[in-house]
């Protein structure tokens, strides 16, 4: 395998619809549950489908996440993930009061998907919609798992987080520490580079997936923190493979 190359995707919930069919003996209740201290009193509904589909409820000062690697089935999946969440106990679809969507960079066809579910629900509850880089949430993952904490705080280390972009060509963001409010700070914005032009560098991070518990947690402090969210545009860097039909040219008599 070149290091270029991805492992398969393993598909981690089989779905069905509004439910799904977990590993025997797994059970929603099995689904651990993150501190999130940041989160406070909030409850946030957080989405990703830049690679596979990620779904995650934060309340309570903690955070559960269901996830699929699957590259391919997020229509299908996500409304019964989301549908899923809410059975929990301590759920309720009434008590959201944000909803966090990973913006991208990814694939048009399936990060559209999650766009449209989270805009669906916000627009459906009358709640604030949050978009966040996908990316983000992958560096700020790298910081906290750094084996030096103090290089991250002197600058000294920063990610460069890479994605499979297809045609031969690779998502990259780069960043470079952790401000005051715990958020990373981006050093170059998402761009394309080509499978040609990539050279390894210490730091580099390639994700299995974007975390929408990740998401939700970026989200808590940027509030917290009194912080803007990103534009509401999804973040494809090139135009859809599927192109519109060509106009028909009248042949006259």
């Amino acid at each position: 395998m070149s290091e270029l190359q991805r492992p398969a995707a393993e598909t981690h919930l089989m779905p069905t619809h509004p439910r799904f069919t977990f590993s025997e003996g797994q059970s929603l209740d099995d689904l651990p549950v993150v501190e999130l201290p940041e989160l406070g009193s909030r409850c946030l509904l957080a989405i990703d489908t830049s690679m596979g589909t990620s779904v995650a409820l934060a309340r309570g000062g903690g955070v559960r996440e269901l996830h699929s690697d699957d590259p391919r089935g997020h229509t299908e999946e996500i409304g019964g993930m989301i549908a899923s969440l809410f059975t929990l106990p301590e759920a309720a679809a009434a008590d959201v009061q944000g909803v966090v969507v990973g913006i991208g960079p990814g694939p048009f066809t399936g990060l559209r998907v999650g766009i449209a579910a989270a805009k669906a629900f916000a627009v459906g509850r009358g709640v604030p919609l949050l978009p966040i880089l996908g990316h983000e949430a992958v560096a700020l993952r790298a910081f906290e798992q750094a084996p030096q904490p103090a290089a991250v705080v002197d600058g000294d280390f920063g990610p460069r987080v890479l994605q499979d972009a297809r045609r031969r060509e690779i998502f990259v963001t780069e960043y470079s520490g952790l401000d005051d409010a715990g958020l990373p700070v981006r050093s170059a914005d998402p761009r394309l580079l080509a499978h040609a032009d990539y050279l390894q560098q210490p730091g580099d991070v390639w994700p299995e997936r974007v975390s929408a518990a990740g998401l939700a947690q970026l989200a808590a402090r940027r509030l917290s923190a009194g912080r803007n969210f990103e534009p509401d545009r999804a973040v494809y860097l090139r135009a859809p493979d599927a192109k519109p039909a060509a106009a028909i040219k009248r042949v006259s008599a």
